[in-house]
């Protein structure tokens, strides 16, 4: 993994931090959003026609698939074919393609990318705080912020489809939950700079304020999930994923999800493998800040593993690093996961950042409240002399989500509006919420538009799910279910 500081990157860093930037008043920037509006109406980002060229979602997929593991994409399939839902949460390459054909109005921010409902969770802070916020970001870009607002909506009216919610249930959600979004940004619009930046979704407070909104059964079980995430750090993760050789712990094998890296390759090439690694972490304490490199250097490096994570990034290499501090009972699990092009750059744009495990590092600490603290990237050369780019957290943080398969329409309608506010702030933080805020209004016709979008989209989603159900019992592609 050599490091993405060095070069040009570092040389168009220095370039923009002393280019001259323009500080347009709140009322230029109020013009600027009405005339965005003038230019592409609210009610144009309404329905969903597929254009007559649109490529084949199956051939997208394919493409997707060349640059991956190659026995792992069968697991992909596998895993995006359980559920319409879940075809969707792996289906960010084809939206986007779809969303390069819709409206925009000119304003861009920092985007997820991938902003549907289960990419939003909980997780620790560094100050040990549990916060709501965004957890993926993948595919994130420069882009339309409108194009997050509608993978966000569609993700909800494909789920509330899935969980059998009646066509006006799941309208009443989607419309609250992009209603949330704008009336969030009107807030965000009027709020000083800093306090922006300083926002966030704290759990614990967030708790008192949810008993008038759910049934006491739905407030029971999201006092359940918080109360589960405090559980999900490395401690739990030493004792699930490991056992102990020769007195100290190791990685255990569950083939074709965890593969610890000796059963990968012989035993030379294991060793030379690890070594090189080992010596590459290093250099990854690069891109951290100072501190915390004082703290990942009291740590030192045991064991890893290949991992299979997710949907949509299942056939990327992802790698799971032990690392002990003080003895065997002070363990530090690291992810280190690939990060490729982002699905937006054909249609926005390449990343400014060579590497692409800066460009998902750069793109989180812009939009979450607060990052891990050993969030990094760098770049490595596996034993076929390819480098790729990643980026690296903790594994385990205090993580957790509501799945939304678990949710009725009350507990969805709730999530939705977390998920809508969280996704206003991250824009908020990166882009012209004071123009975003007037081009959406005081009125609800943005929101009725997207309703209408999201529904028609879910209707894109099932023939696309069904084109790759096809492709399956053809025997054009193989997936691997039940993995």
């Amino acid at each position: 993994m050599d490091s993405p500081t060095k070069g040009s990157a570092t040389r168009g860093d220095r370039a923009r931090a002393t280019a001259q930037v323009d500080h347009p008043t709140p009322q230029d920037r109020t013009a600027r959003g009405k005339a965005a509006r003038t230019k592409v109406p609210r009610s144009s980002h309404a329905g969903w026609d597929p254009p007559t060229d649109r490529r084949e979602p199956v051939d997208l997929l394919e493409e997707q698939a060349v640059s991956r593991v190659p026995e792992l994409v069968p697991v992909r399939y596998g895993r995006m074919l359980t559920s319409p839902f879940a075809f969707y949460r792996g289906a960010a390459y084809l939206m986007a393609a779809d969303l390069a054909a819709t409206p925009r109005s000119g304003i861009n921010v920092q985007v997820c990318g991938d902003a549907h409902i289960s990419n939003f969770g909980l997780f620790g802070s560094p100050e040990r705080e549990l916060l709501f916020d965004i957890n993926d970001f993948d595919e994130t870009l420069p882009g339309p912020w409108e194009w997050d607002v509608k993978r966000l909506a569609a993700s909800i009216a494909v789920a509330g489809r899935n969980n059998g919610f009646s066509d006006a249930e799941r309208h009443e959600v989607i419309t609250t939950s992009v209603g949330e979004y704008r009336t969030a940004m009107r807030e965000f619009a009027s709020m000083p700079n800093l306090d922006v930046w300083y926002s966030r979704l704290q759990v614990q407070e967030g708790l008192p304020r949810l008993q008038a909104l759910l049934s006491k059964k739905g407030l029971k079980e999201a006092a359940r999930l918080v109360e589960k995430a405090r559980t999900k750090d490395s401690l739990q993760a030493l004792d699930k994923l490991t056992h102990v050789v020769d007195g100290e712990p190791r990685i255990v094998s569950d083939p074709p999800l965890i593969v610890p890296v000796e059963e990968l390759l012989t035993a030379d090439q294991a060793a030379t493998f690890l070594d090189r690694y080992h010596e590459l972490l290093r250099t990854y304490r690069r891109s951290l800040l100072g501190d915390r490199r004082h703290l990942l250097e009291d740590f030192r490096f045991v064991h890893m593993a290949h991992k299979v994570v997710g949907v949509g990034s299942v056939g990327t290499r992802a790698w799971i690093i032990l690392m002990l501090g003080r003895d065997n009972d002070d363990p530090l699990f690291l992810q280190a996961k690939e990060a490729q092009d982002s699905v937006l750059a054909p249609f926005v744009g390449k990343s400014r950042f060579a590497n692409q495990g800066q460009r998902v590092v750069e793109g989180q600490r812009l939009m979450q409240a607060a990052s891990d603290i050993f969030l990094g990237w760098e770049r490595a050369e596996g034993l076929s002399g390819v480098k790729r780019d990643f980026y690296i957290r903790q594994l385990r943080d205090w993580k957790g989500s509501w799945p939304p398969e678990a949710m009725d329409p009350r507990v969805m309608s709730v999530y939705g509006r977390m998920c809508a506010r969280t996704l206003a702030r991250a824009h908020a933080r990166s882009g012209d919420r004071i123009a975003i805020a007037a081009y959406l209004g005081a009125s609800d016709v943005f929101d009725r538009s997207i309703g209408g979008f999201a529904e028609a989209y879910a209707d894109q989603n099932e023939r696309d799910y069904q084109a790759l159900k096809d492709a399956a019992a053809s025997r054009r592609i193989v997936a691997e279910t039940g993995i």
